[in-house]
């Protein structure tokens, strides 16, 4: 899957599919030193308020679930040229009131939003750009979910990726697949998984199979 540069919102996924692949990257990357460390945190992890990406650097992201089918997907990556465009650009333009506007707001006001983008009734949206901006980031930011990408992001071979993945957008991630995984760590080459972290990610993320039975 293409992501143009600015991002158009049908270069994303339906909802469901992306916060499957996000979230399955979470549960993979779970670590038990890492929790409780909240916006100090780094790397991909899902929590209360959904799923978040930040490198620790330029690039942070949070994809929020907001009942209904309806989600928002907001951040930055430091190729986004929208903050800084002239003349401005309103990246809450024609957004629905359902938005989480205190904390975008407030994003807004410090100068670290770099888009924002909903989903409702099936599909995505985001405020109008002018055709003068040539970036806002989606694509260097969200590209490793939205196609191929998602492989390098779940740092497992691409077969074993693939039975996760199918599992995942399923909404049938078991935590008898994440043990099996971790039992297969047997070579110095093998990632070293925190099977409890990531059956604590697997809860929250509701993509286990008892999320999707309910």
């Amino acid at each position: 899957m293409t992501i143009h540069r600015p991002g158009r919102p049908g270069d994303l996924p339906a909802a469901e599919a992306l916060w499957a692949r996000w979230a399955l990257a979470a549960v993979l990357q779970a670590s038990t030193e890492d929790e409780g460390l909240g916006v100090h945190r780094s790397g991909t992890w899902v929590d209360a308020g959904g799923l978040h990406l930040d490198d620790g650097g330029c690039t942070w992201w949070t994809y929020q679930p907001l009942g209904g089918g309806r989600y928002a997907l907001y951040g930055e990556d430091e190729s986004s040229g929208v903050k800084w465009h002239e003349p401005a650009v309103d990246m809450l333009a024609g957004a629905p009131g359902w938005l989480p506007r205190a904390t975008l707001d407030d994003l807004l006001e410090g100068a670290q939003l770099g888009c924002v983008y909903w989903y409702e009734a099936g599909a995505w949206a985001r405020a109008p750009y002018p055709e003068t901006l040539e970036d806002d980031g989606l694509d260097c930011g969200i590209g490793r979910f939205a196609g191929d990408e998602i492989h390098r992001e779940l740092g497992v071979a691409r077969a074993v990726g693939e039975e996760l993945l199918a599992a995942a957008e399923g909404y049938r991630l078991r935590p008898e697949d994440l043990e099996q995984l971790a039992e297969r760590a047997q070579s110095p080459h093998d990632d070293d998984w925190d099977l409890p972290a990531m059956l604590r990610a697997l809860e929250l993320s509701g993509i286990g199979a008892r999320a999707a039975a309910s």
